[in-house]
């Protein structure tokens, strides 16, 4: 997706000046039963806070997110119409493909996908389709146009609906409610649809839930559905439930097989039968029989009698198993002159809490189920998987788990230990509230309150891969795993290792540092070396432990893994209670959740106190001598900024100006001004001072301004260092100019208003200057608001100055953004919008954090870098802006400048 901006007074080309692109998104999987669901075009859809994400398995990347609902996703359901062909790869196909969402607020949405066009589209909305929360979607597909589907929700009700869907790209949708059934207070949490064998009018409806029984109704299009029996057996809830396509038998005609997947552990597969008998009428006169209880229940529907039959019962997880799933039928074109037909295995792949998903299958010989394949068995570093699918082709499976993480494994034989795990996407499974970019901007860190850290690099792919430049951005390490919620993060800009701080609801700021097996990872996935300032060969720390609390990260040293390893061997430490040892690696490419979660961890190497309240903000000058860091406070004494001195991690001072927390804190780009703003609604200004005692503050406070009306949440200083921005809860953006020609003649410099914008529609809570130098078109400023839209903003200076020796006449002078004119008269600043990042780019929450890459993009990471065009003179600069936000996303955007 792109998006395009023009320019009204020439600054930028009026043609296509401004292309702004999604490179990167980075999101987790919501906590829900159901929130994945694999399509016929190979794309997977899952459940992403507020949104559908949409992720291609061949490229591990996020392609798309859906914006539209107003409250978490639930569940997501792909529309696999009976004509549809299946494809093997992303954008090919004909027909548009359409996947069905709900949501807690009682919505559910249908979504049109158009693969030549490579485009979304939202096809249907029902914002009232519930007056709780949906839980599950289950679809039955009637024609190529048209399906049947049912909903449940904690509301207490079930209900059926029929859709028409289009036969053209852009056609509408339309939706039809057919029934409501009430379930009372025993809400259903599963539901699945199938069609009786040799009838296509006739429909067999399966609900399970809180009851721990499985209802089952039968009905038409044209008529109601009825209940026709329940079947028991189940010992708490049930949570998974499906069907399968119709299987011939033999000796008993076609069937049709039920899968069930409960909280007690158990799966049970039933089977149904057509009985010959079609009246039963006498069998029901007495009351159940031992023979309904071994043959199982029988009910009457279409015209037919039926029987229920247990046909196995899976046992084998360890915890509560929660979903289970036919194998897709694969068409069979082997003798068969009439064209190629459905035939559906006898397989079924289960996904458990206890970490595990299973497929089992028939023996051929005693046609006793057993499980065939385990996969999963993430140890100590996963909660356990809500939901399992399978590909198209079946010849993959998918999960999703406890922390939002997707685990993927493709087969690659006939054998258990064929099926191998792939590279997916991942993401925080929280609200995303900081984000930095490493030195050189090589990666970037951000911190969440899913209590994680977590670093993106840049992977380029030596075979294969993406199509378009061979590499994408994947989190190749996970520096931090807390027991709080992480509120904010900074890397220090200073020549040696990699090194950040953080702060959580706690009152320590903790430092961590790059360990060897991190660099040289580093190095093997960008291609990029970076050890200036330091030799690899001196850093001995390859990794870290995380303790038991998850509170302290332990430095591994390159001496004692061996060491280590045998003594965790020895103490038997395989056991929930004691965590056993990191084992830190040079990665090649991005690793998988469960080498993410406890072998790329950063040890810690300092802890700094001094504040009396959970941290809040940071910051860290541009040469990594000075951090600042301020806390959650009430009062000016507990509002103080803190400074703290890198090189020896010792407090340099404590700046009091404040009386309410510091919401965010930024350095001037020549380190001279300290910029604060906070819950106060002022902004202060410290100014750097030159001291030979090197306990006393680097920093003294210039000036205390009353800037918004509301609550400030962001501020920003211009690469120029003449101009700052400051955006407010009241719905404003305010620049202010810093004076400081009154510097040289001995008087502090002068802060002032330069412009103010326009009143936005929601409030303002990130802001960042575009890092352009020297450029006198080039002032560009990036605005993120409450509601998650995102927003570029133009700067031009008007400088207007008074004829040598003639009062009263004038000349408008343009002048450089820079600053350098000796023009001491009245300068005029004017802002403008030209750029509204398209809404499908954008986040759907709060944009908590902006920051732009400092330098372009390197020649190899794009096509649209800086080049000249010698028809016309125009230049293109590529830069990356970076954004966190409370959706739980982490975007990175290319945006293209032509001038």
């Amino acid at each position: 997706m792109t998006m395009m901006g023009g320019s009204k007074d020439g600054a930028f080309r009026s043609s296509g000046e401004v292309q702004v692109e999604a490179a990167f998104i980075g999101v987790g999987c919501n906590r829900v039963v159901g929130a994945v669901a694999w399509g016929p075009c190979n794309l997977v859809a899952f459940a992403a806070h507020h949104v559908v994400a949409i992720f291609s398995p061949q490229t591990a990347k996020v392609l798309a997110t859906l914006p539209g609902h107003k409250d978490l996703v639930n569940c997501v359901e792909w529309i696999q119409c009976q004509q549809q062909t299946h494809s093997n790869s992303y954008g090919v196909g004909t027909e548009e493909q359409f996947l069905l969402s709900g949501s807690a607020d009682g919505a559910i949405f249908l979504w049109a996908y158009f693969p030549l066009k490579n485009k979304w589209r939202s096809a249907l909305q029902v914002s009232a389709a519930h007056e709780k929360a949906v839980t599950c979607i289950a679809v039955y597909p009637l024609s190529a146009s048209s399906a049947l589907f049912a909903s449940t929700s904690s509301d207490g009700t079930v209900r059926l609906w029929q859709v028409s869907l289009s036969t053209e790209a852009g056609g509408e949708c339309n939706v039809t409610l057919l029934q409501v059934i009430n379930v009372g207070t025993r809400v259903m949490t599963a539901v699945t649809l199938a069609c009786f064998p040799k009838s296509s009018s006739n429909f067999l409806l399966a609900m399970g839930g809180l009851d721990n029984q499985i209802h089952l109704y039968a009905g038409s299009l044209t008529g109601q559905f009825a209940p026709v029996c329940h079947l028991k057996g189940h010992q708490d809830w049930i949570r998974g439930l499906d069907f399968s396509k119709i299987v011939e038998d033999a000796d008993l005609g076609p069937s049709l097989f039920l899968a069930s997947a409960a909280q007690d552990r158990i799966i049970r597969l039933w089977k149904i039968t057509r009985r010959k008998v079609l009246s039963i009428e006498g069998e029901n006169q007495s009351g159940p029989t031992l023979k309904m209880y071994i043959e199982g229940p029988i009910f009457k529907a279409g015209g037919n009698v039926w029987q229920v039959s247990l046909e196995s019962l899976l046992v084998g997880h360890e915890d509560w198993v929660y979903s289970v799933r036919w194998q897709p039928p694969q068409a069979d074109v082997v003798g068969h002159d009439d064209g190629p037909s459905i035939r559906q295995q006898m397989c079924v792949l289960s996904a458990s809490m206890d970490r595990t998903m299973m497929i089992w299958k028939p023996d051929l010989k005693s046609g006793i189920w057993m499980n065939v394949v385990t996969v999963g068995e993430l140890g100590h570093t996963a909660l356990g998987f809500y939901g399992g699918v399978w590909s198209p082709q079946a010849n993959a499976i998918l999960a999703h788990g406890y922390g939002g993480s997707l685990h993927l494994w493709c087969e690659i034989g006939h054998e258990e230990s064929q099926w191998r795990p792939q590279v997916v996407p991942s993401g925080h499974s929280g609200p995303v509230v900081d984000v930095s970019w490493g030195k050189n901007g090589l990666f970037l860190l951000s911190a969440s309150h899913d209590q994680t850290t977590r670093l993106f690099a840049c992977w380029k792919r030596k075979e294969g891969g993406d199509e378009i430049s061979g590499q994408s951005w994947h989190e190749i390490a996970r520096p931090q795993v807390h027991g709080h919620d992480l509120n904010c993060l900074v890397v220090v800009q200073s020549p040696g290792n990699h090194c950040y701080v953080s702060g959580a609801d706690e009152k320590v700021a903790r430092v961590f540092e790059g360990p060897r097996s991190f660099i040289d990872s580093l190095a093997a996935c960008t291609g990029v070396r970076d050890d200036s300032g330091f030799i690899r060969e001196d850093i001995q720390i390859m990794g870290a432990n995380m303790s038991a609390l998850g509170l302290s990260q332990k430095p591994i040293y390159s001496q004692g893994i061996g060491a280590s390893k045998r003594e965790s061997e020895v103490a038997n430490l395989d056991t929930m209670e004691a965590l056993p040892d990191a084992v830190p690696m040079v990665l090649t490419e991005p690793p998988l959740e469960e080498h993410l979660a406890h072998h790329t961890l950063w040890p810690e190497s300092h802890k700094l106190y001094g504040h009396g309240n959970e941290l809040f903000a940071m910051c860290c000058d541009h040469v990594g001598k000075i951090l600042a860091t301020a806390c959650k406070a009430q009062s000016a004494s507990v509002a103080e900024i803190w400074l703290w001195h890198i090189d020896s991690w010792r407090v340099a001072g404590q700046l009091r100006s404040h009386t309410l927390t510091v919401t965010q804190m930024e350095f001037s780009h020549n380190n001279r001004f300290l910029l604060s703003v906070s819950r106060d609604r002022h902004l202060s200004i410290y100014q750097r001072v030159e001291t030979g005692d090197h306990h006393e503050s680097p920093y003294k406070l210039l000036t205390r301004v009353e800037g918004h009306k509301r609550i400030i949440w962001a501020c920003s200083w211009s690469h120029c260092d003449q101009f700052f921005a400051t955006g407010s809860r009241d719905k404003t953006v305010k620049v202010w100019e810093v004076d400081s020609s009154s510097s040289s003649m001995g008087c502090s410099p002068q802060v002032q208003v330069a412009a103010t914008l326009p009143v936005f529609k929601s409030s303002i809570t990130a802001l960042s200057w575009a890092p352009f130098e020297g450029s006198k078109d080039s002032r560009v400023l990036a605005i993120g608001r409450e509601d998650g839209l995102l927003e570029l903003w133009k700067g031009s200076i008007t400088t207007t100055a008074s004829t040598h020796g003639e009062s009263g006449s004038h000349n408008s002078v343009d002048t450089d953004f820079i600053g350098k004119s000796n023009i001491t008269e009245a300068r005029k600043l004017d802002m403008s919008c030209f750029v509204r990042v398209d809404a499908n780019l954008c986040h759907v929450a709060t944009v908590h954090r902006l920051t732009w890459r400092d330098v372009p993009i390197p020649p190899d990471e794009t096509k649209t870098t800086m080049h000249v065009d010698r028809r016309d003179e125009s230049q293109t600069m590529t830069l990356q802006l970076a954004s966190a936000g409370a959706d739980h996303s982490t975007r990175i955007f290319d945006v293209k400048f032509t001038y």
